[in-house]
């Protein structure tokens, strides 16, 4: 940034003359090495770690611009605590002086709308009256109210006594009713129950009748069931034993067969006389 927008700058805050031309002179200086700095820093670049000598500018050249940079700020500072005394000064001036006028421009205030004045503290008054009144009222109604809340309850009082009174009675009454109720129940339920058990027994009878019969029947159909199977197994014993007597005879006749072959295979013929005998010796 150069002077020229330094120029710019305070031209358009609006300052007098005198404190613009303050500005100018403080800050001026700095922006002149600032636009220096910034054509030097341009051309001075390092792209290598042998460049000591420019790397030593750019050392020299950034603490020169911090002790700069440092100036401005000081600078910044001193010139800004003494527009703030002055802003001080001058609140401090206008405060007294508003002191002296206001109670002053207050009091004609007074004296110009004093019809106007007038006229508000009188409705302000009737409007407190009316308040006033319409407070009474209210209370008044209130009161009455209350008084009437009162009877009610009172009314209310007598008549839940009453109501009380009849339901105890009414109470009574349903008890005795119910313990003569209770008195006819029980009569018809052992009358009931009586012939109850009456009917219980003459079933009870009837039932043993005819469990008796049913085992009576029960017992001649085991013992037909066991005289056929005593039949049955006699049958099966006879067919066993003439099946027996049968595989008995014809094992029996299968042997004597086997017997009869065997000896026939084993007869020889005697070549000199021509008898046969058996070659099995006999034990």
């Amino acid at each position: 940034m150069s002077e020229k927008n330094l120029q710019v700058i305070v031209s358009e805050s609006g300052l007098e003359p005198s404190k613009a031309k303050v500005l100018l002179e403080n800050f001026s200086d700095y922006f002149g090495i600032a636009d220096e700095w910034e054509k030097k820093a341009k051309v001075l670049v390092v792209t290598d770690e042998t460049q000591i000598t420019e790397m030593k500018m750019a050392r020299e050249g950034r603490l020169f611009l911090r002790e700069k940079r440092i100036a401005v700020e000081h600078t910044r500072k001193k010139m800004k605590e003494q527009s703030l005394r002055e802003g001080k000064a001058i609140d401090g001036i206008a405060n007294v002086l508003k002191a002296i006028i206001v109670p002053i421009e207050e009091y004609l205030d007074e004296q110009e709308h004093f019809a106007e004045n007038k006229l508000k503290a009188e409705e302000e008054a009737r409007r407190l009256e009316a308040e006033k009144a319409l407070q009474e009222k209210e209370e008044k109604e209130r009161l009455e109210q209350v008084a009437e809340d009162k009877r009610v309850r009172e009314e209310n009082e007598l008549l839940r006594q009453e109501a009380v009174k009849k339901d105890a009675l009414a109470k009574k009454e349903r008890e005795a009713a119910a313990r003569k109720l209770a008195a006819t129940q029980k009569k018809a339920e052992a009358k009931l129950q009586a012939e109850r058990d009456a009917r219980d027994k003459e079933l009870a009878e009837e039932r043993a009748k005819a469990e008796a019969a049913s085992l009576a029947a029960d017992v001649a159909a085991l013992n037909e069931r066991r005289a056929l199977e005593e039949k049955h197994r006699k049958e099966q014993a006879a067919a066993k034993k003439i099946a027996d007597a049968k595989a008995k005879k014809e094992r029996k006749e299968q042997e004597a067969e086997i017997a009869r072959i065997r000896l026939e295979a084993s007869m020889v013929t005697c070549p000199e006389c021509g008898c046969k005998f058996s070659t099995e010796e006999k034990v």
